[in-house]
């Protein structure tokens, strides 16, 4: 059976129906959490990277912290950047969500850094290949962007940030195709409901709007898992 790691920053971040559908395409899905709940205001931890040749697929997801932030994460940020860049020469296809797109791009010659301001909540994207990366709306929750790296190939954007690239067998999207309603319920209790606030929404209103959203958003990630897979990753 083929097998696809989900690399979870955190544990508040399950891989929702991104998971799913690895699954109901034949991968045994197997969850690693690089810093641990006991850890989480103290992230700076080590962690032991697998061998990227154990899988078939990497998926790395999202985090809350800075994928600049060598000071707050480098412990295991840094094994991390050189972890995908070996996947990478393994051609081993990885699909970076979010903070994992983010370091796909900084792995890869790229950068990253703050954006002005931040992206929250659902938000339509303009790409230039529908039939990979849709135009969503996809669920937005990001304070960074990237630069996309040398040889690397944008396909979307919106007017904030770039929101998908292409590099060989790596695919990152900037959103959020995991999101699910209990996800976002899980951010709200570890400090995002105050964050929402800040950016000046209403956190019930985009959560009653996620759920509205829940079953469309689900076949969204699910045809993003299946682009991914047949055109990017590539299976023998």
């Amino acid at each position: 059976m083929r097998r696809v790691l989900f690399l979870q920053h955190d544990h508040l971040s399950p891989p929702g129906p991104v998971a799913e559908r690895f699954a109901s395409r034949g991968y045994q899905v197997d969850e690693r959490v690089v810093v641990t709940p006991e850890n989480y205001y103290q992230p700076n931890q080590p962690f032991d990277f697998p061998d990227p040749q154990d899988y078939d697929v990497l998926v790395v997801m999202g985090a809350p912290w800075g994928a600049w932030d060598d000071e707050t994460i480098g412990q295991w940020l840094l094994p991390e950047l050189e972890w995908l860049r070996q996947a990478d020469q393994q051609e081993v296809p990885v699909f970076g969500i979010c903070f994992g797109g983010q370091l796909l791009a900084r792995a890869h010659g790229g950068s990253v850094a703050r954006a002005p301001r931040a992206e929250i909540g659902w938000t339509a994207i303009w790409s230039d290949e529908p039939d990979l990366v849709g135009p969503g709306p996809w669920f937005q929750w990001h304070y960074d962007r990237w630069q996309v790296p040398p040889g690397a190939r944008e396909i979307a954007r919106d007017s904030r940030a770039s929101q998908a690239f292409v590099l060989r067998r790596n695919l990152a999207v900037q959103f959020h195709p995991e999101l699910s309603p209990a996800g976002l319920k899980g951010w709200y209790g570890n400090d995002g409901w105050d964050l929402v606030v800040a950016d000046d929404q209403d956190p019930e209103v985009l959560y009653q709007h996620t759920l509205a959203e829940a079953e469309a958003a689900s076949d969204r990630a699910h045809r993003l898992v299946d682009a991914f897979l047949d055109k990017v990753a590539r299976p023998e």
